[in-house]
C-alpha cells in the first residue's frame, strides 16, 4: 500500500486525480490538505460510498515561513510516499525549496523552478515567446500604465484582457472599444496585471503532454467547445468546460512541442513533467498559445477515463523512479470519436459520438400526434 499526499484538494482537478486514483487503487491511501477548511475534497465520497480522502489537513499558504516546517512534518506523520501538488504556486515554491535544499519534501514529478515560474506567469511567457509564431500579439498593462495608447495602436480592437496569474479565465473580456478597457480596469481594480492581446475567433483546444529530462513522452488534445455556467461571466469563458470533443489532430502536440523547444532554449532548462496547453485558432486557423499550465489540468480525469491516463503514468514516474515503463505516445489517437459533457457538482459524462445528440430511437417524436 501507498500512501499519496494531494495537495489543494479542494479544486476540481485535484479532486479529479482522487478519484481516478481510488478507482484503480483501492489499496492505496490518500491524504488530503487545502488551505481552506471547508474545501470539498475533504468530504466528498466516491460513486461506491468510500471516503474520497482518507484523512486530510488544514494546510498554510505555500508563501508563509511556516509552509515546508508543516509540509514535513506531515509527510513524517503521515508516511507520505509521493505526492501531487497542483496549485501552481506550491509547484514553484516546491521548485525553489528543491533549489534551496537538493531534493524536495517527498518524491514529486514536476519541473524545474525557472520553467514553472516562467510559465506561471502569462507575461513572462509572453516576453520568452514574443516575435514567435506561437502566441498572439501581446503586451502586458498594469493598472499604474494601463497603456491605452498601444493596447489601441500595437493590438487593436477587438482584443483580449485576461490576468497574467491565475486559472478559469481570470479577468478575461473582449474589448471592443477603449471605453470598454477603462471601465474593466476600474472594475477589475484589485487584480494588479494584465495581458492584452489580439482576439482570437478560432478553435478553443487544449492539450496534456507528459516530458521526462527533455524528451516528449506522450500527449493528446481535445476541444472545449461550450463552458459551464457561461452566462454568469462576461467573457462566457468560465474555464470549466461543459461540453468537449477529443481530437486527433497530430498538429495540436506537433505545435505545443515546437512551442516547448523555443521556451526550453530561451531558458536553457529541460522540459520535464506534466505540461498542459491552452489555445485557440485565429481567423484562418493558425493555433496561438494563450496558456500553458505546469500541472495536470481539469480535463485529466475525463481523458483517464478515455485511455489517456497521465494519472498512472505519474504514479508510475514517482514509484519507479524513471519513466522506463511509460508508454511512448506523443500523438495519441483515441478509439472512437469520444466527446464529454460535464457541469456543476456531478461527474462528467462521456459519449462515444455526438451522433447520439440526434439519434431518433432516444427522442420522443410528438409529429405522429400533430
Amino acid at each position: 500500500m501507498k500512501t499519496i499526499l494531494i495537495t489543494g484538494v479542494g479544486g476540481l482537478t485535484p479532486r479529479s486525480i482522487a478519484t481516478v486514483i481510488k478507482e484503480k487503487h483501492p489499496d492505496y491511501r490518500i491524504v488530503g490538505c487545502d488551505v481552506e477548511k471547508k474545501a470539498m475534497g475533504f468530504f466528498m465520497r466516491t460513486a461506491d460510498g468510500k471516503k474520497l480522502v482518507d484523512s486530510y489537513a488544514i494546510a498554510p499558504y505555500c508563501s508563509s515561513p511556516d509552509y515546508f516546517p508543516w509540509i514535513e512534518a506531515l509527510v513524517a506523520h503521515e508516511h507520505i510516499d509521493y505526492a501531487f501538488v497542483q496549485p501552481e504556486s506550491e509547484i514553484v515554491a516546491w521548485g525553489r525549496y528543491y533549489e534551496e535544499n537538493g531534493r524536495y519534501p517527498c518524491p514529486v514529478f514536476m519541473g524545474s523552478r525557472l520553467l514553472s515560474a516562467s510559465l506561471k506567469d502569462k507575461s513572462i511567457m509572453a516576453d520568452l515567446l514574443e516575435g514567435t509564431e506561437f502566441i498572439p500579439k501581446t503586451i502586458k498593462v498594469t493598472q499604474q500604465d494601463p497603456r491605452f495608447e498601444d493596447v489601441e495602436k500595437e493590438i487593436g480592437f477587438p482584443c483580449w484582457i485576461r490576468a497574467t496569474e491565475g486559472t478559469g479565465g481570470l479577468g478575461s473580456l473582449r474589448l471592443d472599444d477603449i471605453s470598454s478597457y477603462r471601465s474593466w480596469l476600474f472594475i477589475n481594480a484589485k487584480i494588479p496585471e494584465f495581458t492584452v492581446s489580439e482576439f482570437l475567433t478560432g478553435r478553443h483546444l487544449a492539450n496534456q503532454m507528459l516530458y521526462y529530462n527533455g524528451e516528449y513522452v506522450k500527449g493528446a488534445a481535445l476541444e472545449c467547445a461550450e463552458y459551464v455556467m457561461a452566462n454568469t461571466a462576461p467573457s462566457h469563458v468560465t474555464g470549466n468546460t461543459h461540453f468537449g470533443r477529443f481530437l486527433n489532430e497530430d498538429r495540436i502536440n506537433e505545435f505545443c512541442d515546437r512551442c516547448i523547444r523555443t521556451l526550453e532554449k530561451k531558458l536553457g532548462v529541460p522540459a520535464h513533467g506534466i505540461l498542459s496547453f491552452d489555445l485557440k485558432e485565429d481567423k484562418d486557423g493558425s493555433l496561438k498559445v494563450t496558456e500553458v499550465n505546469i500541472r495536470h489540468m481539469a480535463y485529466t480525469g475525463v481523458m483517464a477515463r478515455v485511455g489517456f491516463d497521465l494519472i498512472e503514468d505519474t504514479i508510475r514516474i514517482m514509484e519507479d523512479g524513471n519513466a522506463d515503463a511509460i508508454v511512448r505516445d506523443p500523438y495519441h489517437h483515441y478509439e472512437k470519436p469520444y466527446i464529454f459533457l460535464r457541469d456543476v457538482d456531478v461527474e462528467p459524462i462521456i459519449l462515444e459520438s455526438e451522433e447520439i445528440f440526434d439519434d431518433p430511437a432516444r427522442m420522443i417524436d410528438l409529429t405522429a400526434a400533430n
